[in-house]
């Protein structure tokens, strides 16, 4: 992917959770087909950990065993880069990997062409009450990023990865203030980083000063603002409570008056992200990146008013 500094026209980039297992290539394809028309720059595929359960034993013991619930990415970026020709940017987390293993990932990256990834530390495991790292692993994105540049070196492809990390316009959850989860961003950028992709939000205002406080840090590679429409009732809940992030008071008191009208609640979603996006477009940005949960109607509406 070339440098997006050098972008003349927005663009929109989307980002995917790749299936249950289970689920056929052809329905990935075909859930993801309808955004196509609309020339994504890229669509970025989540990366999940395996998850650890406990079976019982005949003879009362427990045996630990690992459980994947969804396709590997990898296969994920493939499917979709041999079937719609659309660059693929996957996650790569700190969590549940060691170093070795990040570099054998990096290494399938580059031999698949894929050229852009998404470095992030990772969630918690459930139950987990900080984030632990692998053994001989990665505790920060910012480590994450520096390693990516060394295999680069080690390889003799320095410069073959473009690596975008993310940003929190109201901080990281874990960060005590936004000033030091700001101060923690330069890290990454001084790491290596080439972009920052950043967490949904519903207040443009609030986007707009965490990048006057970004630049002021001296951080001066390109911003994307995140966007999620919201679709149904239980996101007034469900979204501050996973992702840490105010809904505005208007937006939150329109849902709760339509609160059992389903058909109203989608469609106020997406006329109040349509409108920060055509705000946004207004305002410069050099791309919006929609986070589709797997759902397409919404975000196709918004592309085709903006885009």
């Amino acid at each position: 992917m070339n440098n997006l500094a050098k972008d003349s026209k927005p663009y929109a980039s989307l980002e995917i959770v790749p299936p249950l297992t289970g689920i056929s290539k052809e329905q990935l394809i075909n859930d993801i087909r309808p955004f196509t028309e609309f020339n994504p720059r890229f669509i970025n595929v989540t990366c999940h950990r395996d998850e650890i359960e406990y079976v019982e034993q005949p003879d009362g013991t427990y045996s630990r065993r690992l459980v994947r619930r969804r396709v590997s990415e990898t296969a994920v970026c493939g499917a979709i880069q041999s079937e719609l020709k659309v660059d693929v940017v996957p996650h790569i987390i700190c969590g549940g990997a060691s170093a070795q293993q990040i570099d054998f990932q990096l290494q399938d990256f580059k031999f698949m062409g894929i050229s852009n990834v998404l470095a992030l530390r990772g969630d918690c495991l459930a139950g987990e009450k900080r984030f632990t790292p692998a053994p001989d692993g990665y505790s920060h994105a910012s480590e994450l990023v520096e390693a990516i540049r060394r295999f680069e070196k080690a390889n003799d492809c320095e410069g073959f990865f473009r690596i975008g990390v993310g940003g929190y316009p109201e901080k990281h959850f874990e960060a005590p203030n936004l000033e030091i989860d700001i101060e923690n961003l330069k890290k990454k950028v001084d790491a290596g980083a080439d972009y920052v992709i950043v967490q949904m939000f519903y207040d443009n205002e609030v986007f707009y000063s965490y990048v006057d406080k970004c630049r002021a840090a001296g951080i001066d590679i390109p911003i994307i603002p995140g966007i999620k429409p919201i679709s149904t009732y239980r996101h007034l809940q469900l979204l501050p409570e996973s992702f840490s992030i105010d809904i505005p008071v208007d937006l939150a008191k329109e849902i709760e008056a339509h609160r059992d009208d389903k058909a109203a609640i989608y469609r106020i979603g997406q006329e109040w992200a349509t409108a920060q996006c055509k705000d946004l477009l207004a305002h410069g940005v050099p791309a919006i990146h929609f986070y589709t949960m797997g759902k397409s109607a919404n975000v196709i509406g918004i592309l085709k008013e903006c885009f």
